[in-house]
Order: structure tokens, then sequence, then C-alpha cells
């Protein structure tokens, strides 16, 4: 299990780093499209992988750090024992079964990409898409593992351990 919670603290740190990187090569592109009226499909195109890395990355790192968004007109006057009910009941009956759902979807989706060679379908694009692709069910595998955290973690609030 602490492998998992590295994995998910190192996710967010990639997420932030990719996120440098997203801002540099917008201006650099913003900069080179503007002064010298030329660009590239291929930068574009990267800035689109890295804008899904970074929402897919930070998906679990951010539940972990519990600033996901959250209705709060009721949650924030709930007690912690009534939070924890609160979290556990969403964490298994929605988190859990969205995530399960689309970790088997995606690996279809990765592996028919990956079986493909999937590359842009636009000259001068990036190949090798199933590598974006495959984000998406570790993302989630990343999202199941802590909400298991959460489930636990609300279960022993509950239970006053």
């Amino acid at each position: 299990m602490r492998l998992f919670v590295r994995l998910i603290d190192w996710s967010g740190k990639s997420a932030a780093a990719a996120l440098i990187l997203l801002v540099l090569l917008i201006v650099y592109d913003a900069t080179v499209r503007y002064l010298f009226h030329s660009g590239s499909l291929a930068l574009q195109e990267l800035e689109w992988h890295l804008f899904d890395v970074i929402i897919l990355l930070s998906i679990a790192y951010t539940f972990s750090h519990d600033g996901h968004v959250r209705v709060d007109i009721f949650y924030e006057h709930f007690s912690p024992k009534t939070k924890a009910i609160v979290n556990l009941l969403g964490s298994l009956f929605f988190v859990l079964p969205f995530s399960l759902l689309i970790i088997y979807l995606g690996i279809d989706f990765v592996q028919l990409s990956f079986s493909q060679m999937e590359a842009s379908a636009d000259p001068g694009g990036l190949p090798y898409r199933f590598i974006i692709k495959s984000f998406v069910p570790i993302a989630f595998i990343l999202m199941m593992v802590q909400t298991l955290r959460v489930i636990v973690a609300s279960y022993n609030t509950v239970r006053g351990v």
C-alpha cells in the first residue's frame, strides 16, 4: 500500500512538472507563431497531450489531499463522524464503481490503440498516441487505490478507531 501512496504523491509531482513544461511550451509556441509566423502541429498536439497528463495524474493526488470539488453547503457543518459516513458511502457507491468502469473500458481502449499503433491523423502530428491513452487506466488505478484508502479511513472514523 505504501508503494501506491508513493505513486500517488509522485503522480502529483509529475503533474506539477508537466504543468511547468506546458507553460513553457505554450509560451514558446505563441512566440514562434506570432513573432515568426511559424508553428508546429506536433507542438500543439504535445500541448494537448501534456494537458491530458496533468489532469489524469492530478486526479488521485488531489483526492488524497482532500482537494477535490465538493458541495460544502452542508458538508462543512457535519461532525467528523457524519463526514466519514458521507465519504464512505460516496466512495463505495460512486467513486469506486466509476473508477472500476473506467479501468475496465480504458484497458480495451489502450489495447486497441496499441494494436493499431495509433498516431495522429494530421500530417506532422505526433505518433504513438497509445502512450497518452495509457494514462487513462493508470490514473484510475491510482484513483481506485486512493478510494480504498478513503474507505478504510472513513470506516475507522465511523467505528471510532
